[in-house]
């Protein structure tokens, strides 16, 4: 399907899929959107020194990009495990043109940005130090299949739910939770009920929280 460029409101870039009218992130800010959901909302708030995650999915590598800024810039985190999950990786001017190191003002950010995109997928690769990151290029559906250590942080960033319905549903959240430690915590931009209803049901303590720029709400999910 044909991806195009857009601007979001906060200035940084994000990819729109013209037939499904669907952005890999918010119009509202692609930058802010993550370190929202995924930072301050997510990775700030895991306790242990070596932590391990899982991302459905990679996209554009944003995700990746701000975690390791966030591990940068402080030394409670020891080491980190970064498990990624990719159908359909994007290309090299998609990459070039969403141009994300350049939203961290470091040189170091530019090397860190090249090395997300050029490591190898299947194989974990040391980004920086204490730092590995393993593309897996799959299915969500496969995630069953998949040897994982266990996992303390999940961010859930797939495709909304009017695009991709059944990646909202109980079998994917069960997979994800089959892989996740006790007091894991799952976190995702949704808000949706039936979301909420699901990881209930799967033995998940669900908090409501203020939402990125533009949604009112999103959703923390803590493994019982």
């Amino acid at each position: 399907m044909k991806r195009e460029i857009k601007i979001t409101n906060d200035g940084s870039k994000t990819l729109f899929i013209n037939d499904l009218n669907e952005s890999y992130h918010s119009h509202h800010g692609a930058l802010q959107e993550a370190l929202h959901v995924f930072i301050d909302n997510g990775l700030i708030l895991i306790k242990n020194c070596e932590i391990n995650i899982l991302e459905l999915g990679f996209g554009t590598g944003l995700n990746v990009l701000v975690t390791i800024n966030e591990f940068l810039k402080t030394d409670k985190y020891h080491k980190i495990n970064y498990f990624s999950l990719e159908k359909y990786p994007i290309n090299d001017y998609e990459i070039s043109e969403l141009g994300y190191e350049r939203l961290f003002g470091s040189t170091q950010t530019v090397d860190i940005y090249r090395h997300i995109h050029a490591a190898e997928w299947e194989v974990p690769v040391e980004i920086i130090s204490g730092f590995n990151l393993t593309k897996i290029k799959c299915d969500f559906f496969e995630l069953e299949n998949l040897q994982l250590p266990p996992i303390d942080l999940v961010y859930f960033d797939c495709f909304g739910a009017r695009v991709q319905p059944d990646l909202w549903e109980k079998p994917l959240f069960e997979m994800v939770s089959e892989k996740m430690k006790k007091h894991g915590l799952l976190t995702t931009y949704s808000s949706k009920g039936s979301v909420r209803r699901i990881l209930e049901a799967l033995d998940f303590d669900v908090q409501k929280k203020p939402g990125p720029p533009g949604k009112r709400e999103m959703i923390n999910a803590v493994k019982k």
